[in-house]
């Protein structure tokens, strides 16, 4: 099945915890139910890497491993274990975000299509431009929506 991304905004650590709670521990996005926060699921789209890419797209920079900034804010403790296969969730950079909010419409298209050929995402048949617009198109929506309400991005993670 591989590892679940649901991404979303909420106004801080001790909400994340309490959505965790409500959620018995995710996932965020629920088949048939109300959403609970505003979030997306996002099959196949890691944080550090392939979302990473398209923020370093839209800052017009290359690549770094830290470039999107996320830490583990859930569950407490210092991490989980090699052997833990999650729920966790990690709280994404400001400077992420904004990169993303700040993707104009104009922008989305040619920074779709550079998205949709890079490597990470090459063995996916599903990624091609228009896809990857949607896609792209749904995390500048979810990044404008957290910097208009003074919120944070967040990524819930299970393998």
């Amino acid at each position: 099945m591989g590892v679940l991304y649901d991404y979303f905004r909420t106004g801080d650590e001790e909400a994340v915890a309490k959505l965790m709670a409500a959620t018995d521990g995710g996932p965020v996005v629920r088949e048939g139910g109300s959403p609970l926060v505003d979030a997306l699921d996002a099959k196949g789209i890691d944080p550090s890497v392939v979302l990473g890419k398209v923020v370093s797209f839209a800052l017009d920079v290359p690549w770094t491993a830290g470039l999107v900034g996320e830490r583990l804010v859930w569950p407490d403790g210092p991490g989980p274990d090699p052997e833990y296969e999650g729920p966790w969730v990690a709280a994404l950079s400001d400077r992420a975000r904004d990169a993303l909010a700040g993707v104009t419409d104009d922008q989305l298209p040619g920074l779709a299509d550079r998205w949709s050929r890079i490597e990470e995402l090459s063995h996916y048949s599903d990624m091609q431009p228009g896809a990857m617009l949607s896609v792209l198109h749904e995390f500048v929506g979810l990044a404008r929506r957290a910097r208009a309400n003074a919120e944070s991005l967040y990524c819930w993670i299970c393998l």
